[in-house]
């Protein structure tokens, strides 16, 4: 209890540019975390909803019913969105043009679009995490040396100097370094784990626009013999 008695009262105590750099890291702290919370969801969702594709991908499914099924959804995320937009454009390329290599060509376009848009989508909110991250001991640090360095000049102005006098500015200052790492490490912690299955989905996503290209690349060119 006192010591908690204590902590509190070094913060209400701290100067006024000590208590700001602290606002400014429980700020950044509380946004970085609500930020973790929704990013873990998405990712999770985003796992998932790439698995439950790909068995009904291969399951056999004729195509067509398979694109008017992902249509009739509201939102189409993912897998789901890369199919729609090859498929979609696959079939309009399909209508003007019989040769393969055009249709080919938009129907690659169309995806990349679609994978770009996917990624960029998944990657949201880790830029914050990253500057959070790296930023944040500095900023902390800030507080430290800014606490300390009055402390000092405190101490200079008194002809007896005692640790009494110079231990609760070095105290508080310290505080703002603690609470700088308590900001910086969840943040960077994040930022490693969510990259890395961001880029498990991607790799996914690459690999099912490069399969499901081969398959429309064989309609085509079926289509193109029997024209």
């Amino acid at each position: 209890m006192s010591g908690e008695i204590s902590i509190l009262h070094l913060l209400l105590e701290a100067s006024i540019v000590v208590q700001a750099v602290m606002l400014i890291l429980v700020g950044m702290s509380i946004t970085s975390w609500a930020m973790i919370f929704k990013r873990k969801k998405i990712l999770k969702e985003a796992l998932d909803d790439a698995k439950k594709f790909e068995d009904r991908f291969w399951s056999g499914i004729d195509l067509s019913k398979l694109y008017a099924e992902v249509s009739a959804r509201q939102h189409a995320n993912g897998m789901e969105a890369l199919f729609k937009a090859g498929f979609k454009e696959f079939a309009r390329m399909h209508k003007t043009s019989r040769q393969s290599a055009a249709v080919m060509d938009g129907t690659h376009r169309a995806m990349r679009v679609g994978l770009s848009r996917e990624v960029e989508r998944l990657e949201s909110d880790l830029p914050f995490l990253a500057t959070v991250g790296s930023i944040s001991p500095y900023i902390g640090l800030f507080g430290t040396v800014w606490g300390i360095m009055n402390s000092f000049i405190a101490l200079g102005a008194v002809q007896q100097a005692t640790l009494a006098m110079v231990a609760p500015g070095i105290a508080e200052a310290l505080i703002a370094t603690a609470i700088g790492l308590f900001a910086a490490i969840p943040a960077v912690i994040a930022y490693n784990k969510f990259s890395t299955q961001v880029e498990q989905l991607e790799n996914s996503y690459v690999n099912f626009v490069e399969e499901f290209a081969n398959i429309l690349h064989r309609q085509a060119v079926t289509s193109g013999e029997q024209g």
